[in-house]
């Protein structure tokens, strides 16, 4: 009976956490850091103050924290859709599957792109503390190269991780650049058939020159 009360509040707190930070990051999509206040989120999560300083210790522990739980699900997302890849896959299949979690934003437009305009925003200088996402980062590199190298096969392995992260750098630059904004009001298949060859073109470098 004690084990089942135990769970029980852990599963509450964890709904508690868990809206804290969906609340949170909704608001800072809307807003930004500036201006976003604890009674705002605690209001839209339907917990109380008190519940921020026990989950999170402050306002911007808790900010941090969201932001990093939506960058850690689009890492996952990305890690899946590689993942889902064999090692006959095409240069542009491969494109498609990295460029998959930043289209899907693109397009559902809304919400899902201020998301990832506020994770590629904070990404550019981000939090102590992050250094929990560092084996999310390479486990997205490791299946990037797996499926990169056999297309690229005289490309060494450290080039291919600077091709990957340029990559990368571009799909973070159209979350907040103009062009972001112009993209969105595309479906999904006219994104892809924009961008999945130019991120195809920053893994396949130099290679097609003189083709």
């Amino acid at each position: 009976m004690r084990e089942d009360k135990t769970d029980l509040r852990r599963e509450a707190g964890q709904r508690t956490r868990d809206g804290l930070q969906s609340a949170a990051l909704e608001l800072l999509a809307r807003r930004g850091q500036e201006g976003v206040t604890l009674r705002e989120i605690t209001a839209r999560a339907g917990a109380n103050v008190a519940a921020v300083s026990y989950h999170f210790g402050s306002l911007k522990a808790l900010c941090d924290s969201a932001i990093e739980h939506a960058l850690e699900s689009y890492l996952d997302a990305q890690i899946l859709a590689l993942g889902s890849l064999g090692s006959t896959a095409t240069l542009q299949e491969v494109a498609g599957a990295f460029a998959g979690p930043m289209v899907r934003a693109l397009a559902a437009g809304g919400q899902d792109l201020a998301v990832m305009r506020t994770v590629a925003r904070v990404g550019i200088d981000p939090p102590r503390g992050w250094e929990r996402l560092t084996g999310k980062f390479d486990q997205s590199r490791r299946e990037a190269l797996r499926v990169l190298t056999p297309n690229l096969p005289g490309v060494d392995e450290q080039e291919l991780i600077f091709r990957t992260r340029c990559a990368a750098g571009l799909l973070n630059w159209l979350a907040l650049a103009p062009i972001g904004a112009e993209l969105a009001t595309m479906s999904a298949e006219q994104i892809a058939r924009q961008l999945v060859p130019v991120v195809a073109g920053a893994f396949r470098g130099d290679a097609a020159v003189g083709r």
